[in-house]
């Protein structure tokens, strides 16, 4: 997007004859005087309102925010209101309208004000008005155009024009894609779905799966891990609330708890009390979240919170430091300081400024002491393993904290230092990039610009209703923000992600109807990258995830231009070489209890390019390039489609070949 040009007297002149609506203002000090009254909750000056009365010939000119607008609205069936004309200008135009404010109305004009660079920008008569720098500063108001100009622009950002935008929104949002889903977001738009989807109930938990299958009364369920792998996949292949069920996912490789780090008893109990926990969290707040997750006993086992005790001078027992550094270091601020925009700070001479210390470890981990699982003697069953952590008093240091320029004062009693240190850690400011732009790289993109960070930091610090924290704000933020939406990523080469194996493996499930015929869901664990995926759900072998955020692959053209490829991590000649095979087999006939179900495929099979163009549409967006495509259809050709098994040949072929594409392993 070309940059505001500040200096007016560059553009041609309008001409006005025809608008009916007053200029915008008259001069910069009406900025200045709202500044100085309120900051934008107050009307526009009165005085000024007076001088430029309803009717009156202004003139103004057309100013370069209007640069790529379609100046001729010819077929343009909806105009966008205000508060999308708005919303998409805070977007595009960080730099002129930050942060993100309500509207005003101040008739006729429906306006924002933005008291940090004391620009307005506002809407009346069908024109757009700027005032402020952005509009140069002068004595006249600036016309940006009419907001018919802006339709398609803004149009474009709120809905995708075609099936495969929706698809591409889809694969950013969900585990899949679908044909209902590509419908629905083209009827609602992409908000419109989004809140249909953060509105839609919790689908069925993992404990209640297992229950029903009557593993909570098998005595064998207490000591080994039956059912452990098959009540997350029944919940990642099957649930109906997609757009949830990505953002636990996503969750759960940043705040990470893995088979191997749980103890019995009742492992499979516990993980699946982990992620439902995940799931419940997923559209609410932050610090909740937080608080749930340092009580929860599979991340007690995890992390060493479970039977964390005081000090003791006589033994030399000191409390255990794991879970105070992970809630640091990876659950909420990281090891340096951060801009809004994901930068780090430096001190003068260009060092990184850290975040803590480890006295501040030492120190926080006392919260942290006089936890235990929640057992009752009385009681049969998994029920202690739902349940958050139990206090003791007499096992909690009485200790005074200082970390993070908070002092927690000895004595204090434990729940309530806990909610103190918690409290703490959620007020950093770092907790927003730091957070925010993993949900960025867990969604959308490894590489996002600076200010998609600080827009999506913006709606963490600020949900617009002065909530800090919301999660919902976070993902909206996060899927419809101009960078993720923009065609332009399609072609930057800086744009996107590696999908990561586990993700490939769950959108091929779901995007062909697949469903576990006797309910047991048994596909058990992908995990062995040379005959699976090299991942499997609730398996990560550390609390570092399978791959870092900041992975860079060495000796590569990324590290050359500084960019991170999380997923690389796991890229190997074996792991590469083991998902092809993996997928060959779990594509012409399904995976252990997984059996695919394509008869919609199957209905087309006889026409190799439009087969190919269903299946490119459901996994990458319709994204292959002309000579991929060509090639396809070719190796399909090859294929006689005379008979039932030609036919079936043709779209498992199909299928992998997508698969295996460029196209489709790089999310765009």
């Amino acid at each position: 997007m070309t940059d505001i040009d500040p200096a007016p007297a560059t553009h041609e002149p309008r001409s006005t004859a025809s608008l009916s609506s007053p200029a915008f203002g008259l001069t910069l000090t009406a900025a200045a005087l709202l500044a100085a009254c309120g900051g934008g909750d107050e009307a526009l000056p009165q005085a000024l309102l007076e001088a430029a009365q309803p009717g009156a010939e202004v003139a103004v000119r057309r100013h370069i925010l209007g640069a790529e607008a379609a100046i001729d609205d010819g077929g343009i069936t909806r105009l966008p209101t205000p508060t999308e004309l708005f919303d998409w200008a805070e977007q595009v135009y960080p730099q002129y309208f930050p942060p993100h404010q309500k509207d005003l109305v101040w008739e006729p004009y429906v306006y924002r004000y933005y008291p940090s660079t004391q620009n307005y920008v506002g809407v009346a008569g069908g024109v757009v008005y700027l005032l402020g720098p952005v509009g140069g500063g002068g004595a006249e108001s600036v016309s940006a155009g009419r907001v018919a100009d802006f339709a398609t622009l803004v149009n474009g950002w709120l809905r995708p024009a075609d099936d495969a935008q929706a698809a591409r929104f889809l694969s950013q949002a969900t585990l899949a894609v679908t044909d209902t889903d590509i419908a629905a977001v083209r009827s609602l738009g992409y908000a419109g779905w989004l809140a249909q989807e953060m509105a839609r109930p919790v689908s069925a938990s993992n404990w209640d799966w297992l229950v029903s299958k009557g593993i909570d009364t098998n005595t064998d369920a207490r000591a080994l891990a039956i059912g452990v792998d098959a009540q997350i996949w029944q919940r990642l292949l099957s649930a109906t609330d997609s757009l949830r069920q990505r953002v636990a996912m996503a969750l759960s490789e940043i705040i990470v708890v893995g088979f191997d780090g749980v103890t019995s008893p009742y492992k499979q109990f516990k993980l699946a009390a982990w992620w439902d926990l995940l799931a419940e969290h997923a559209f609410g707040n932050f610090r909740t979240l937080l608080e749930a997750v340092t009580l929860n006993p599979a991340m007690g086992n995890y992390l060493s919170t479970a039977g964390n005790q005081k000090e003791d001078a006589k033994t030399g027992r000191l409390p255990d430091e794991n879970y105070a550094r992970e809630v640091m270091q990876l659950f909420t601020i990281g090891l340096y300081e951060l801009n809004a925009d994901g930068s780090v700070r430096t001190d003068a001479s260009g060092k990184p400024l850290e975040t803590y210390t480890q006295d501040m470890v030492t120190q926080l981990a006392r919260v942290f002491t006089g936890y235990s699982l929640d057992v009752n003697p009385f009681e049969a069953g998994p029920a202690f393993v739902r349940r958050p952590m139990a206090f003791t008093a007499s096992r909690h240091s009485t200790l005074a904290v200082s970390f993070l320029g908070t002092t927690i004062p000895a004595n204090t009693p434990g729940p309530e230092a806990l909610e103190r240190a918690l409290d703490t850690l959620f007020a950093h400011p770092n907790v927003g990039p730091f957070i925010g732009r993993q949900l960025i790289q867990r969604l959308v993109t490894s590489n996002p610009g600076p200010a998609y960070v600080s827009r999506v930091t913006t709606a963490f610090n600020d949900n617009g209703q002065g909530v800090r924290g919301d999660l919902s704000a976070v993902v909206k933020a996060v899927l419809l923000d101009v960078e993720a939406r923009s065609a332009g990523g399609l072609t930057d080469p800086a744009f996107g992600k590696l999908r990561e194996p586990l993700l490939r493996f769950i959108q091929w499930a779901r995007s062909f109807k697949a469903t576990s015929p006797s309910t047991d869901w048994n596909i058990g664990n992908l995990g062995d990258a040379a005959t699976g995926l090299g991942q499997s759900p609730l398996r990560s072998p550390s609390v570092f995830n399978w791959f870092r955020p900041g992975y860079v692959p060495p000796n590569t053209a990324m590290a050359k231009a500084g960019q991170v490829a999380p997923e690389f991590q796991i890229a190997n000649e074996t792991s590469v070489a083991g998902y092809l095979n993996a997928m060959q087999t779990a594509i012409a006939g399904g995976l252990r209890d997984l059996k695919p179900d394509y008869a919609a495929e199957l209905a087309l099979a006889s026409d190799a390019s439009a087969l190919l163009a269903r299946i490119e549409l459901l996994m990458c967006a319709g994204q292959l390039q002309p000579a991929t495509r060509s090639t396809i259809v070719g190796a399909l050709n090859s294929y006689p489609a005379t008979t039932e098994a030609g036919r079936a040949n043709r779209v498992y072929a199909a299928i992998l070949l997508v698969m295996a594409s460029p196209e489709y392993l790089v999310q765009r």
